[in-house]
């Protein structure tokens, strides 16, 4: 992993290039929702660009690997270099109030995040997926592996709860909708907090 470009307030600029990859991307946390996201996979660009609209971070993300083999290399190493934007655009993490939390409908679909920005990375998935596995040809499984590669290298505990939902989409859709709007609220500095880490012990 080396930066493509220094870091400059919460930004951060990254490239991550394996044999079976060559992701870029760009971060700020504090954008206003745009975003721009090439992966090969239209369905996981959705879902990408729907957490940075309703998380209102600016992202850019290209992406190219071995699609031919298989969607789960692209899908996790995007997972690991956004995991790595996220903390390091952080940076120290002063003042911001590190858990967050969403419930989101999305028709007859409900998803629920909570989410803790605790360098403990931890995740805990609770989806059980109607008979239909696939939406096109992406695998609904590749969620779980996504959100286990971005928890881990962000250093975050992340609960993901859909009790009930019929269609698919919509359960996934909610699912990533509700993380842009927990990780808005977690990362979103507050004034009250005297430019500190949100810790007893000083530090995250």
């Amino acid at each position: 992993m080396k930066r493509a470009a220094e870091k400059k307030g919460r930004k951060t600029s990254m490239v991550r290039k394996t044999a079976e990859t060559n992701i870029s991307l760009s971060l700020d946390l504090d954008g206003k929702g745009d975003y721009k996201v090439r992966t090969g996979m239209p369905f996981f660009d959705h879902m990408i660009s729907l957490m940075c609209r309703h998380g209102l971070m600016d992202m850019r993300l290209q992406a190219a690997g071995d699609l031919d083999v298989d969607y789960h290399h692209t899908v996790e190493d995007v997972g690991i270099v956004a995991g790595k934007a996220l903390k390091e655009a952080l940076g120290a993490m002063k003042g911001i109030r590190r858990y967050g939390f969403a419930s989101v409908p999305m028709d007859e679909a409900l998803a629920q995040v909570s989410l803790d920005i605790s360098g403990r990375p931890y995740l805990v998935y609770r989806v059980s997926y109607p008979k239909r596995q696939r939406i096109k040809d992406f695998e609904a499984d590749l969620v779980e592996d996504f959100l286990q590669a971005f928890v881990s290298n962000a250093g975050i505990t992340m609960h993901v709860d859909v009790p009930y939902g019929r269609n698919l989409h919509h359960m996934v859709e909610a699912v990533f909708k509700a993380i842009g709007q927990a990780l808005m609220n977690a990362v979103s500095v507050d004034p009250r907090a005297k430019k500190e880490p949100p810790s007893t012990k000083g530090r995250i």
